[in-house]
């Protein structure tokens, strides 16, 4: 390991739940109780999609967009003020950090949301630059983010550990010759045998990774 590119939710930080349940709290917020699962039917929609679907499911007078405003509001005052860091991370940064390699975030998460998070968590220090698909241009359907981010690191593809939860960008990552190490989150539950199978390294927390190999 040369350089290692982290994932921030759901492998930073125990930050899943808060996109999960987040339509359902801004339907508390304005006195409606919302239905029994309703945090697994938006989840896999865009917050916009979900504005959408929450505006017409609950007769709400207000356009897509407020509510998206709204709920962007409630998933920052998380970050900023709540969201913690999953068991053993700010130990394993340490541990890299003494080695001397250099540690960047790729994230799908927007700037202020991820700056409020790592700043109150005293995680922010561990990270040479933070990436964000929102200002790379890309998702992680794509490899650009990681590219970036190896690039500011200065470390090659091969000799740079990506940490990842979820399947679809553990696949991007290892096809762009990255060595990847698969972490469980709650939220990707039903992928951890493909993620298992795929990934270079699978652990449950990330203080099992070893800091020298996977194997």
């Amino acid at each position: 390991m040369k350089g290692a590119i982290f994932d921030m939710d759901g492998t930073l930080l125990d930050s899943m739940q808060v996109w999960v349940h987040v339509g359902e709290q801004y339907l508390r917020n304005r006195g409606i109780e919302p239905e029994e699962g309703l945090g697994d039917v938006l989840f896999p929609m865009s917050m916009r999609d979900g504005a959408v679907y929450v505006k017409e499911r609950y007769g709400l007078p207000d356009s897509p967009d407020t509510i998206v405003t709204d709920m962007d509001a409630i998933v920052f005052a998380a970050y900023r003020d709540e969201v913690l860091p999953k068991p053993g991370v700010a130990v394993y940064l340490e541990s890299l950090k003494k080695r001397g390699i250099p540690m960047a975030v790729a994230t799908a998460t927007n700037r202020p949301m991820v700056e409020a998070a790592l700043a109150r968590t005293g995680l922010a220090g561990y990270f040479k630059q933070i990436f964000t698909c929102t200002e790379i241009g890309a998702g992680k359907e794509r490899p650009d983010i990681y590219l970036a981010a190896a690039k500011a690191l200065g470390t090659h593809p091969a000799d740079t550990w990506v940490f990842e939860d979820a399947l679809y960008a553990i696949k991007t990552a290892k096809a762009a010759g990255f060595y990847t190490v698969g972490l469980y989150d709650e939220t990707s539950r039903n992928d951890q045998e493909a993620i298992a199978g795929l990934a270079d390294c699978y652990v449950r927390e990330i203080q099992s990774v070893p800091t020298q190999d996977c194997t």
